[in-house]
């Protein structure tokens, strides 16, 4: 364990060390190193000096370091902290499916069909806070997102609000030629996750993390892009479009150091109760690959 940790403090503190065998301060560490019932190594460098504890009885090695112009040792230790995989970039695939977790639409309910392959989910996580528990490969990760659906209708439509304020279908003019029609959802994003790693290196091992997650709205829009008569056209629409405003769900990882599939489920409708006009109560779920940046 000594020689490890040794080559590692050369590596990060050297290539300008130099030994000061006739220093004055190098007598009194050999001194002291006599006078110790432990076993300690002290390294003196230029600018710093490093001492290195190792307890046979504790089964522990600590390591302190102290720059020459302060009194003071400051504590470092040979094992990494704990670091979840929240913070990063993910994008996937999205859809909505009913309370048989179908994805298929019932009769009338077909303008809310989505081509799949074209419907994406991006999820731009900024902030993460990890909370050790177990030897730091156990812990609790929670943070903030930002997480933005683009469903593409399967049909040329796109959805509108009725004068009492549902969702309904929104017929588009016949002679428009629809190149795409798209709804767009974006959610703040705040999880609260049990994440382990089998490894205590975290750029190492498998990463399983699952836990929830709750969103808070921020926008929402409908974007149309087509050609009428030769010229390519968009038609942009924000609304509230009466998404709740507030929804929550299951989210669960799986990978290899920083680089995992993802899966989310959200346990609410997408639209708030009674302000949609489909026979079942749509709700959100998308897949992807999520790159990690802690």
């Amino acid at each position: 364990m000594k020689k490890s940790v040794l080559v590692l403090l050369i590596l990060a503190f050297t290539l300008s060390a130099v030994a000061q065998e006739g220093d004055p301060e190098v007598k009194t560490m050999k001194k002291e190193l006599k006078e110790q019932k432990k076993d300690t190594t002290k390294i003196l460098l230029k600018r710093k000096t490093v001492k290195i504890i190792e307890d046979e009885d504790e089964g522990e090695t600590r390591i302190y370091v102290k720059k020459h112009h302060k009194d003071d040792w400051e504590f470092f230790t040979d094992k990494p902290d704990f670091r979840g995989s929240w913070t990063g970039i993910s994008f996937g695939l999205s859809n909505f499916v009913n309370k048989d977790y179908s994805i298929s639409r019932a009769a009338g309910d077909e303008f809310m069909d989505l081509n799949t392959g074209k419907s994406w989910n991006l999820n731009l996580n900024f902030a993460q806070y990890s909370v050790n528990l177990i030897n730091n490969q156990l812990g609790l990760v929670t943070g903030l997102g930002l997480e933005i659906n683009y469903y593409r209708f399967d049909n040329n439509n796109s959805i509108q609000e009725d004068p009492a304020g549902v969702i309904i279908s929104k017929s588009l003019p016949i002679d428009w030629n629809i190149e795409k029609s798209k709804f767009v959802t974006t959610y703040a994003t705040l999880p609260l996750l049990l994440e382990f790693h089998t490894s205590s290196s975290q750029r190492e091992g498998i990463v399983i993390s699952a836990g929830l997650i709750s969103g808070l709205k921020l926008g929402a829009k409908t974007k149309i892009v087509y050609e009428e008569n030769g010229d390519k056209k968009k038609e942009k629409t924000r609304d509230d479009f009466n998404l709740n405003p507030f929804r929550y769900g299951l989210t669960a990882r799986l990978g290899v150091g920083d680089v995992l599939v993802y899966g989310t489920y959200y346990l609410n409708p997408l639209f708030e109760s009674g302000k949609y006009s489909g026979s079942e109560d749509l709700y959100p779920i998308s897949v992807g690959i999520a790159f990690s940046f802690e």
